[in-house]
């Protein structure tokens, strides 16, 4: 999957961005960007891909994460409802003359050593946790307090991990994520005909091989099933907002449900009776 540089949308007047709870759960976004990043997720058990590191988290998890540095949503994957707080700070707040201060030596420390990232464990992960949960509800004052505070309790532990990771060296790849959205934009206003790789191919001007090879590099799909996972993607909402089997077959653009019950369940792992009952009952 080609990686994504995100655009964070820090408001006039804040040096660092709250996030909570995204939702991704479903999407594979494997991305960057320049901001560093604190991330605690509660109450889910996932996967941990930063850079070339892979592994799983049980239960939470609390990571830092240095800028330029890819990595996956920390939800993908997952299947029980969970909490997320996700700080993401400009590289301006990381190199404040404020933390040349000789009282937040612990701090400026942690920032030094966490090239590529830093796992917490044990009870640090447990007290910052908790800290992180408390940021939402502050005024701005007390959101930055409440954040220094917690860099400071990690700053104090030694209950950590170190992730070896790269930053990405190049952000030259607005050319591939041009090409890659208009694809995307294509399947969004035509996914309900049948998957026509040639007109997707020429769309992008390249010939039949080339664009296979290309988009499977790009995606881990062929064309055709990144249609139908799109297809079905799909037909979950339309399933979640209480639409029946049949309705969502053919609005998705299968012509029997018989293809659809079989794609449904290779995408989503159950068949869409299942899949309606479990999130409707």
């Amino acid at each position: 999957m080609k990686i994504t540089l995100e655009q964070i949308p820090l408001a006039a007047g804040r040096s660092f961005h709250l996030l909570l709870t995204p939702g991704l759960n479903d999407l594979y976004y494997w991305h960057f960007h320049p901001e560093w990043e604190i991330v605690y997720v509660e109450g889910a058990t996932g996967t941990r891909h930063i850079g070339d590191h892979i592994s799983r988290y049980e239960g939470s998890d609390l990571v830092l994460i240095a800028s330029n540095i890819p990595h996956l949503n920390f939800d993908y994957g997952v299947t029980t409802d969970c909490e997320q707080v996700v700080i993401q700070m400009s590289p301006a707040f990381v190199g404040m003359e404020f933390f040349s201060l000789p009282e937040l030596q612990g701090i400026r420390d942690l920032f030094r050593k966490t090239a590529g990232a830093i796992a917490f464990y044990g009870e640090t992960k447990k007290m910052a946790g908790e800290m992180l949960k408390q940021i939402p509800v502050m005024d701005g004052f007390g959101q930055l307090m409440r954040l220094l505070d917690t860099f400071q309790c990690l700053a104090r532990s030694d209950e950590f991990e170190i992730i070896d990771a790269r930053p990405v060296e190049s952000h030259d790849n607005f050319r591939e994520q041009q090409r890659l959205k208009m694809l995307h934009r294509h399947v969004e206003e035509n996914f309900r005909e049948k998957p026509d790789t040639h007109a997707a191919a020429s769309l992008v001007n390249l010939s039949m091989a080339a664009f296979c090879r290309y988009f499977k590099k790009a995606t881990g799909l062929t064309y055709t099933d990144y249609v139908n996972k799109y297809r079905i993607d799909q037909a979950r909402k339309l399933l979640l907002m209480d639409r029946n089997v049949t309705e969502a077959c053919f609005d998705c653009g299968f012509e029997n449900l018989s293809h659809f019950n079989r794609t449904f369940r290779r995408f989503a792992g159950e068949n869409p009776s299942a899949f309606r009952k479990k999130h409707r009952g």
